[in-house]
């Protein structure tokens, strides 16, 4: 009996093929080949649309010949006759060459009469040019026409099993989508025991088709119908096991015993009577729903998400000095040591007296905590934060090593979520005695359903509005593919910023050479299928290269510095301290700046290779700028050439700061595992049909459906078949992701 749960080498048989499948796919069993679906569908009734062709691209067409022909000529090695069939295929697009060599004379003459003119078939090669014209080197191929005739006994399958689209499937080396399609076909034949883990009666009240239909009809439908029909199936299903989870998930922290912190002291009060300003209406909407978490006896896990420069670091500290007051401790976790240190020097200040200790007037100790302290550095903080003298920490990893032990830890604020794994935030959290609070800062905004199938276990709170002082941003792309001459102009319009008595960043991708900063990668775009569109060619520019030139070229005279992530910890603070103090005309550096870093003297940002940054870090990095109620400028410097994806993401950025805007922007350009957490999940098929912002109202069904079941039966006992993938999610690595992140 062959299952879902069966070798794939059941169906495949036990061949060098099947090792590509395996080891190329990821695909070992027959459930794992039946959910590997079809990227997309050829029409077999019209010529593929031929988009612009980039050399060595792979392409998979539906075409027609126009023409073939023999000729004949030398075989340079033997020096004797030798054919070849030049054949030219009609697209809906450009038209391409084919050839195919042959040794003998019938050979050919047998390949010119299968490829005569009006023979349509589908072909798949790599795209080449050879005098002018395209062509399609190394094609593979499937024929329509009679079975009786095909070529072979595999294209007579493949030919039979025509319907009116032909499934394109993701590929591997040496698999062409015909031989998946074939395994494909024989697996739906023999596999039995299909079980559908969404019970009978939930199919029918959302309209959903049953498992074995879904197969069926995904990977050989009649029509677009049963593709949408069967997507849908596999969509719903996956967002009703996700959603399954985390609120399995949510229920479990809500049992969870936690200390209240209802305050009892007065920093809290103080702190907001010494504040020189009016809290904005959501910070102080915000600041309720902190406070109403915190006085529950179950922990708090609230994501708090805002615009670059909402005042979300002033709600934080709110929440903390709350928690201060109730007798415990507070910790903020960074993901950089310069944002530490910046969260430190303007904690710090905000505090003014109030953070002086106990021993000036009832205040409360900040502790900074980093790894490049030394251990007689840090002797004296872990002695503080062991006894509880210190209220609030402040800290990178460092915070999550063995030798720190809290007196009380209550809080928990994570600062920019996505820099963080999932054992450092565990890590933290077990330093508690009773599980803490937690407090989740983003100033990348988050579309709901993002937020409701990543963080479904957080509650959101939402800054929208931006406090009194912040002043517009103009963005500009300057696009030097078209206009070589204009960064002669960008460096002129930096001058003059500087000139008015303003400060400059100047942001690049790279160290020195190729080297990037820690932990950060290239934007990567991928074309409709899914294959990465290569990059612009050549070196890209770095920040102690770029520094060098301005400073000896362009920017001579005025005060440049550098700041990157290689920096010795002292150095890198020298370097903030002396931008900060107005010393520095023009900060030259990496994305180290991009969070929590506030000059409010800097009012212009130019970022150099712009296209190699995605739109959130791009969003970031320019709310450095425009913090003193001076209008703020930024220039995209980019090689992007116009239509791709690289250009249209900086033209996006550049059209709106609307970060919510930019956020649906951010999610269409980007790989949904990325932003899922698929790709450091591990597993496989958890998270692979949905799309948040395409799919948001099958997943605010699938939500639905999944807490009526968890408030009839949180265990699942009436749906087994649901309770068992559920639990398999719940023990994967993926569940883990989305627990802790």
């Amino acid at each position: 009996m062959i299952t879902l749960d069966s070798p794939i080498e059941t169906v495949l048989g036990d061949t060098k093929k099947t090792e590509k499948v395996i080891a190329g796919l990821g695909l070992r069993t027959v459930g794992d080949l039946l959910h590997h679906f079809p990227r997309r569908y050829l029409n077999t009734a019209n010529l593929s649309a031929v988009p612009q062709l980039h050399e060595g691209e792979m392409l998979t067409v539906l075409g027609e010949v126009v023409s073939s022909r023999v000729a004949t000529y030398r075989d340079r090695r033997t020096g004797r006759p030798a054919y070849r069939v030049e054949t030219v295929l009609q697209t809906d697009g450009p038209r391409l060459s084919m050839t195919f060599f042959a040794k003998r004379q019938h050979i050919a003459e047998w390949n010119a009469r299968r490829l005569a003119p009006g023979t349509r078939g589908v072909f798949l090669g790599k795209a080449g040019s050879f005098r002018g014209q395209w062509q399609l080197t190394n094609p593979q191929m499937v024929l329509f026409g009679d079975p009786a005739e095909a070529e072979t006994s595999e294209d007579a399958v493949t030919i039979e099993a025509l319907t009116a689209l032909f499934p394109i499937y993701p590929l591997t080396a040496g698999v062409l989508s015909w031989d998946l399609q074939r395994a494909v076909r024989f697996a739906r034949e023999v596999v039995t025991g299909i079980e559908d883990p969404i019970p009978a009666d939930l199919r029918e009240r959302y309209g959903v088709v049953d498992l074995r239909t879904a197969f069926d009809w995904i990977h050989q439908p009649e029509d677009i119908e049963q593709v949408r029909a069967a997507q849908r199936r596999f969509r719903f299903g996956e967002a009703l096991n996700l959603q399954l989870v985390l609120g399995r998930r949510r229920r479990a922290l809500a049992a969870q015993g936690a200390q209240a912190r209802t305050g009892g002291g007065d920093l809290l009060a103080r702190f907001d009577a010494a504040l020189p300003f009016a809290l904005t209406a959501g910070q102080r909407q915000v600041g309720e729903e902190i406070e109403h978490d915190l006085a529950q006896p179950h922990p708090m896990n609230r994501l708090l998400q805002g615009e670059v420069g909402s005042g979300k670091t002033l709600v934080a500290l709110r929440a903390m000095l709350r928690v201060v007051d109730s007798g415990g401790q507070a910790a903020l976790l960074a993901p950089t040591e310069v944002l530490a240190q910046q969260h430190f020097r303007s904690i710090t200040a905000m505090l003014g007296e109030l953070g002086g200790g106990g021993l000036l007037g009832g205040g409360t100790t900040v502790e900074l905590l980093t790894g490049s302290m030394t251990k007689a550095q840090r002797k004296e903080p872990l002695t503080r934060i062991a006894i509880g003298e210190s209220g609030i920490v402040i800290g990178t990893h460092a915070l999550l090593t063995d030798q720190v032990i809290f007196d009380d830890l209550g809080l928990v604020v994570v600062d920019e979520q996505h820099r963080f794994g999932v054992e450092q935030r565990a890590a933290l959290t077990d330093k508690a005695g009773t599980p803490p609070h937690v407090l989740v800062m983003t100033a990348t905004p988050i579309p709901r359903t993002v937020a409701m199938t990543v963080f479904g276990d957080l509650e959101v709170s939402t800054l929208t509005e931006l406090p009194a002082g912040r002043a517009p941003i103009q963005t500009n792309l300057v696009p030097l593919a078209e206009r070589p001459g204009w960064l002669d102009r960008v460096w002129e319009r930096l001058r003059e910023e500087v000139g008015k008595g303003h400060q400059a960043y100047v942001v690049a991708p790279r160290i020195s050479g190729d080297d990037a900063e820690q932990g950060e990668s290239d934007a990567l775009d991928l074309d409709e299928d899914g294959n990465l569109v290569k990059a612009q060619p050549g070196q890209l520019t770095s920040v102690v290269d770029l520094a060098q030139q301005l400073s000896e070229g362009p920017l001579s005279g005025l005060r440049v510095a550098v700041l990157h992530g290689r920096l010795a910890p002292e150095e890198k603070d020298r370097a903030m301290r002396a931008f900060a103090a107005g010393e520095v005309d023009v900060l030259v550096s990496t994305t180290v700046i991009e969070v929590g870093v506030d000059v409010a003297n800097a009012t212009a940002m130019v970022i150099v290779d712009a296209d190699r940054f995605g739109v959130s870090q791009l969003h970031q990095l320019r709310g450095r700028v425009g913090r003193g109620g001076l209008p703020g400028l930024c220039l995209l410097v980019s090689h992007a050439e116009p239509g791709t994806p690289a250009r249209e993401r900086l033209e996006a950025v550049a059209a709106t700061t609307d970060g919510f805007k930019l956020s649906r922007v951010d999610l269409e350009q980007r790989r949904e595992g990325d932003v899922l957490g698929a790709s450091q999940s591990g597993y496989r098929s958890s998270l692979e049909n949905l799309r948040v912002l395409r799919d948001e109202e099958t997943i605010l069904q699938a939500r639905a459906a999944a807490t009526a079941l968890l408030d009839d039966d949180v265990d699942l006992h009436q749906a087994p078949a649901l309770a068992r993938a559920v639990a398999e999610i719940e023990r994967s690595a993926a569940a883990e992701y989305m627990e802790k992140s």
